[in-house]
């Protein structure tokens, strides 16, 4: 399993410095949420303070935006050279006009889907992504509790094993050591946490812990 600690619910007075907390306590992925007030009822960061985290990062940024308007925010964030830039299916009309955009800039774009939303309306756009995040909680704030997902994992995971086996899946959203194995065994590759991470005492134990 890889893991992507979720910036979100870091100290952001000492951001720099939690940052580099997480790669030296091995974390494969640097999760940073991006969100606008208008897709998700908060707001978070802009690229300024995303460059700083890219800066002192020892590992890739994953970038989930959270947006209304895709396009302007994928262009900001383009020149720091993430890993990959997740866009949500909810937000946007021309999903794959999208994923060409994020392709372009040498970025692996990857699609996000909210709890209530079915898996089925990834049937095409799947074949042009190189990851789906699926939601374990409603996008917008951190701490939230776990929504069990189980199937809909295993739904996507048939879906992928059929029309893009190489295609990723990550899940976010009330990620711990409860519920690690049957993320692992429902077929999850990457997962998101914030506070069960930052809220540890021990960085490196609770990334160990979500290892499986």
């Amino acid at each position: 399993m890889l893991v992507a600690p979720s910036i979100l619910s870091a100290d952001f007075g000492i951001l720099a410095k939690e940052v580099v907390s997480i790669c030296e306590a091995g974390a494969d992925l640097v999760h940073v949420d991006v969100m606008d007030g208008h897709f998700v009822p908060n707001m978070t960061i802009g690229p300024v303070v995303v460059k700083a985290v890219a800066d002192v990062a020892m590992k890739p940024l994953d970038i989930h935006l959270m947006v209304e308007d895709n396009t302007f925010f994928i262009d900001l964030f383009a020149p720091l050279k993430p890993k990959y830039i997740s866009f949500h299916y909810e937000s946007e009309k021309h999903h794959h006009r999208i994923a060409q955009k994020i392709r372009s800039y040498d970025i692996s774009p990857a699609i996000v889907i909210n709890p209530a939303t079915p898996v089925s309306c990834l049937s095409e756009i799947v074949k042009y992504v190189d990851m789906v995040l699926l939601m374990s909680v409603n996008p917008g704030f951190g701490g939230q509790k776990f929504i069990p997902i189980y199937d809909k994992i295993k739904e996507l995971k048939s879906l992928i094993e059929a029309k893009n086996p190489s295609c990723l899946i990550e899940v976010d959203g009330g990620v711990s050591d409860k519920n690690i194995h049957a993320l692992k065994a429902a077929g999850v590759d990457i997962v998101v946490a914030g506070s069960y991470i930052f809220g540890h005492r021990d960085y490196a134990a609770a990334i160990k812990s979500l290892k499986v």
